[in-house]
């Protein structure tokens, strides 16, 4: 098993994180950082089910437009009917370092956790970059997995399901790397925020609780694992929430450059 597939099975569980509070939460964060401004053209690189979308829309108004990029067909499905009464919204079947959009069209661009699954990042980069008006701005939001700090009863268990988790993506560490490849890519300006998501909550339903599901059936369709391994490892999580000792933080950064 390698990456994560972003087809019809995901998308009920990506529907439903994009609703959670640590997601509203960057969400929030994301739409400050990119300050997108009444009549500007935005352009969402891996744009998903279409939430970013939607909430740019408000803030580039009936003069403005965003266009959407996903190279999934169920994500832009999803996308487009969320975004089907906004005549100013345009969705696009593409891959991140071949946008099928016009050469300096875009005042703004953003691309939230899809670089750690490029390959070549520098590649996408430049797409975008190309993709820009002279002086336009990007946003970058990525993880570092290596920041994700979990208790449980079992650590050295915990530490091997989080090293066969980085297996769902291409670059678990990018933000150590992505400032120098922004500039490869012919960006200046660069800046970076670490923003720190954590919990000591485990809360069904919730953005944590529902991550590391996700995270137990990507591990255990991998192999690695014999089920019961697994399903230990949860319950044991899960023990932990209901007597008040879960622990969960991780790093998540917001980059911009022009």
């Amino acid at each position: 098993m390698s990456q994560l597939s972003f087809d019809a099975d995901l998308l009920p569980r990506l529907e439903a994180l994009y609703r959670t509070a640590e997601i509203l939460r960057r969400r929030r964060i994301v739409r400050e950082s990119l300050a997108a401004a009444p009549g500007e053209r935005i352009l969402d690189v891996g744009c998903g089910p279409g939430f970013y979308v939607a909430d740019l829309l408000e803030d580039v108004g009936p003069s403005g437009s965003i266009v959407g990029v996903d190279r999934s067909p169920q994500m832009l499905g999803a996308a487009r009917q969320r975004n089907e009464a906004k005549a100013n919204a345009s969705f696009l079947e593409g891959e991140a370092t071949e946008l099928p959009v016009e050469e300096g069209s875009f005042d703004a661009a953003l691309c939230v956790q899809v670089l750690e699954y490029v390959p070549d990042t520098v590649a996408a980069l430049t797409a975008m970059r190309r993709a820009l008006r002279p002086g336009g701005r990007l946003l970058v939001w990525d993880v570092d997995w290596s920041t994700l700090s979990l208790h449980s009863t079992d650590p050295a268990l915990t530490a091997r399901v989080l090293e066969a988790w980085d297996g769902h993506l291409t670059h678990p560490t990018l933000p150590r790397t992505l400032a120098t490849q922004l500039r490869a890519a012919g960006f200046e300006h660069v800046e970076a925020d670490g923003h720190s998501f954590s919990t000591i909550e485990y809360e069904p339903g919730a953005f944590y609780a529902s991550m590391i599901t996700l995270m137990e059936d990507y591990v255990g369709g991998r192999g690695d694992f014999p089920p019961d391994e697994l399903r230990a490892w949860s319950d044991d999580l899960q023990e932990l929430g209901r007597r008040g000792e879960f622990f969960l933080a991780l790093t998540q950064f917001c980059f911009t450059a022009r």
